[in-house]
């Protein structure tokens, strides 16, 4: 049997985004992934479907796997035949025991790739606003690790040079022998005012970092209850934090914020989200489902000819629509000399896809500025509004009443995906911020989606709804509405949960 390979990649530190493209590379390729707690779940996704994910995660006290016994998965894997992945946190050669493991794959001639990753005492200190090095304050640095027995004897650590120098120093996993860190930096020279910061869970909307003194940064730790992992940076180098601080004043930094709408929709908002300092919480409560029977919308589409109208009124009925326009055999030529009349901008933007510019769009972005847009041109015209199967009548009555002869198939279904309610127990249970829908549709099945202890746990949190419709339907659901954008667009939407928030 042929040998496989093994590479060793280095996760960086926790934002997905900080994955090298090798290593991202490695797990497209990857047949097994082995990886460790400090890893992002996240990164897992980038791997193969089929492709077998071991968790091999280690925390200070609770070691799911010995070393040695991750030295033996990745040699029996690679030894029968496999493309395997050892995803670690951080850089695989930086306190990460890449080297041992290096090691045990040279011993059985086993053939290896090393892909360094962003370090956590690197990023760390990046993401808390503070350079490592800075002309003015210090041009040295040292790495450290502070994962030691505290009950024996440190003298292996040079403290005389570390005390003495005046470089920036990084522990790393020190959070609990920091009182005998601080310790011996002060007796070896190191100032008592020397500033700290502990920077935990870096680069993730969660970090935290705690800033004090060689002389109290242990007493801080215990009256804020700060927990490892958490890497440790001692210099004057600290001092600029205040001036370079970025990552942890961004307006919704550490916010936890639900988004309902259906996953293939939520990449952007999600995205912003992420950019302004939040941490996203994807649980779609709808997935758009296709129709049992296109026989309505197939016969509208073979009348394209004689229709003046086509009503789209959302990107999904933009992608339905024209998805059954080519299952027909047509594609955009079939609307020469039609209106196209589209709801907001997105849906417009979702429409230039198809090389087609609306027409008409109305500035209210709903069903009711269609009606007001159209009510006193369509008398006697031919309309086609492809729709959701469970949208509202008002175009449909409000515009038949004005003189339209108006087709109004469904072009698509909706239903809530697999493992909603559990996503939505889940989400909840460990704390959220903020619940946003888009859509009445939302709203409704992320209610129907609860558990019994769910609701009062929902009913708590504040609301972000993109418009009146969507906003009514949640009070009638006994959900607290508290944003509610002058524009029903994501953007304004967002804008308003900064204002929200600003206001906290």
């Amino acid at each position: 049997m042929t040998t496989g390979f093994v590479h060793l990649v280095g996760a960086g530190p926790g934002d997905p985004g900080l994955l090298t493209v090798r290593g991202r590379d490695c797990l497209r390729a990857a047949e097994v992934v082995i990886y460790d707690y400090l890893a992002n779940p996240l990164l897992l996704e980038e791997a193969p479907a089929d492709a077998e994910r071991i968790y091999v995660g280690k925390s200070r006290g609770h070691h799911h796997r010995p070393q040695e016994e991750i030295n033996a998965l990745l040699v029996e894997q690679a030894l029968s035949g496999k493309r395997v992945v050892r995803l670690k946190g951080g850089d695989p050669f930086i306190f990460g025991r890449g080297g041992e493991e290096a090691q045990v794959l040279r011993q059985h001639n086993i053939p290896f790739e090393i892909v360094p990753g962003v370090t956590a005492g690197h990023a760390a200190a990046a993401y808390a606003g503070i350079p490592l090095t800075h002309r003015d304050y210090t041009t040295s640095l040292s790495m450290v690790t502070g994962h030691l027995d505290a009950s024996k004897d440190l003298d292996h650590i040079d403290w005389a040079h570390l005390g003495a120098g005046s470089g920036t120093l990084v522990f790393y996993m020190g959070v609990a022998n920091l009182a005998r860190i601080a310790a011996e930096l002060i007796s070896h020279g190191r100032p008592a005012s020397t500033p700290v910061a502990l920077v935990r869970w870096a680069t993730l909307p969660s970090q935290e970092t705690l800033v004090g003194t060689l002389a109290d940064i242990a007493a801080q730790v215990v009256q804020n209850g700060f927990k490892p992992p958490a890497v440790i940076i001692v210099g004057e180098v600290v001092r600029l934090r205040n001036e370079l601080r970025w990552f942890d004043n961004r307006p919704l930094f550490g916010k936890r914020i639900l988004i309902t709408r259906s996953l293939d929709q939520a990449a952007d908002f999600a995205a912003r989200l992420r950019e302004l300092g939040a941490e996203p919480l994807l649980c779609p409560t709808i997935a758009i489902a296709p129709l049992h029977d296109y026989a309505e919308l197939d016969a509208a589409i073979a009348d394209l000819a004689d229709t003046d109208y086509l009503i789209l009124t959302s990107v999904n009925a933009v992608d339905a629509f024209f998805a059954r326009l080519a299952d027909c055999g047509k594609d955009a030529r079939a609307l020469a000399g039609v209106t196209l009349v589209t709801v907001g901008p997105k849906t417009a933007a979702a429409l230039a896809q198809f090389g087609l510019c609306p027409d008409l769009m109305p500035t209210d972005y709903r069903a009711e500025g269609v009606v007001a847009l159209l009510r006193d041109k369509v008398a006697g015209k031919k309309i086609l509004y492809p729709k959701a199967a469970l949208a509202r009548d008002l175009i449909v009555l409000e515009l038949t009443a004005a003189g339209a002869n108006l087709c109004a198939p469904a072009a698509y279904g909706s239903a809530p995906p697999a493992g909603a309610a559990s996503a939505l127990h889940t989400a909840l249970a460990d704390g959220v911020d903020l619940l946003t829908f888009t859509a009445s549709s939302t709203v409704r099945n992320f209610i129907d989606l609860l558990r019994t202890d769910d609701l009062p746990l929902a009913t708590a949190i504040p609301v972000a709804s993109i418009g009146p419709l969507t906003s009514e339907t949640a009070r009638q659901a006994g959900l607290d509405v508290a944003i509610e954008p002058e524009e029903s667009t994501i953007e304004a939407m967002i804008e308003a949960m900064i204002a929200f928030f600003s206001k906290m």
